[in-house]
């Protein structure tokens, strides 16, 4: 059975008037799917904020601080110091570890040198990019996450790494203040409130307490 083709229109009527094709089309309704890939491309790699301004480089904070903390050591820190190197070094003169004495040795001239030479001033600057200290500079992606601790009476802030080199970066802040590195590192990493100390750590603040190299000075 074939479709019969339709009549044309009778001479004297008139068709009807075709619809434009020119007319603008109604906008398509987003899909859920496309509006969560728009927001995610709108924000940043992990989470963060991404800048108006791709192109640059935003400075978020910068100032400079010394290197490591140091607190000047009186006469009694070197002679405590000096009793308990030569006490060990009598202990193994009579085991015959020659090699270890000249470890013990190095050691201590380490720690002097460290406690008498003051150390210079770095630069460490916060940007939209990474942390850059001196002339060493980390992507956020290369880091992990920081937290703060007290060292020597000095607040230093550590920002650990993925990578097991360097390991940790040692912040120093000098006249900054805690809140304002917080609210710098923040939004690209992290902030860890309680870190648990190891057993070289809880070691060391145990001889430290019990055993002291020199008596604090109270400030009358």
């Amino acid at each position: 059975m074939t479709a019969q083709n339709p009549e044309p229109p009778v001479g004297g009527e008139k068709m009807l008037p075709k619809e434009p094709l020119d007319l603008p089309r109604p906008p398509a309704q987003a899909s859920p799917l496309a509006e969560q890939s728009e927001a995610a491309r709108a924000t940043g790699v992990a989470g963060r904020p991404k800048s108006v301004h791709q192109n640059t480089v935003e400075t978020i904070l910068e100032w400079t601080a010394p290197g490591r903390p140091f607190r000047k050591r009186g006469k009694q820190y070197y002679l405590t110091s000096l009793l308990i190197m030569l006490l060990i070094e009598v202990i193994l003169f009579l085991f015959s570890q020659y090699m270890l004495m000249l470890v013990v040795l190095s050691l201590v001239f380490v720690a002097f040198a460290l406690v008498t030479i003051p150390p210079h001033d770095f630069r460490y600057r916060i940007s939209s990019e990474g942390v850059t200290v001196e002339d060493h500079f980390f992507l956020w992606q290369e880091l992990y996450d920081f937290y703060f601790k007290k060292r020597e009476g000095i607040d230093v802030v550590h920002i650990r790494t993925h990578s097991f080199i360097p390991g940790e970066l040692t912040l120093t802040l000098g006249t900054i203040d805690r809140e304002h590195i917080k609210s710098a590192l923040l939004p690209y990493l992290p902030y860890r409130e309680v870190i648990r100390q190891n057993f070289m750590e809880k070691s060391g603040q145990w001889l430290e307490k019990n055993f002291p190299l020199e008596k604090e000075t109270i400030p009358r």
